[in-house]
């Protein structure tokens, strides 16, 4: 049984470690930074809500942090649709800093 848990509590660090790899190796494309940024939110919320239930809390602190994270979702597509619309793609090669 202990193994098991040792085993669920190794795969959000994983999944993190690997989101945090992906936001930092492939940044060619805004939707995939922002894609691998919401990867990185879920294995986070995933860890705390295995700490917090392994410590026996409450869940209030996570429903606010899921709440963070849907905001911050929002505002990310919002980005990007007005980067889209204003430079026609995503290519972090086509911005400049002049442009802006």
């Amino acid at each position: 049984m202990a193994a098991l848990s040792v085993f669920i509590m190794v795969v959000p660090i994983f999944m993190l470690m690997s989101g945090v790899s992906s936001f930092v190796g492939r940044r060619k494309h805004l939707l995939s930074t922002l894609l691998s940024l919401e990867y990185i939110m879920l294995s986070v919320f995933w860890l705390m809500v295995l700490m917090i239930s392994f410590l026996g809390g409450d869940g209030y602190f996570v429903l606010f942090f899921l709440t963070l994270a849907a905001c911050e979702g929002a505002l990310g597509l919002a980005l990007l649709v007005s980067v889209v619309r204003t430079h026609g793609n995503d290519n972090f090669s086509s911005f400049m800093s002049l442009q802006c």
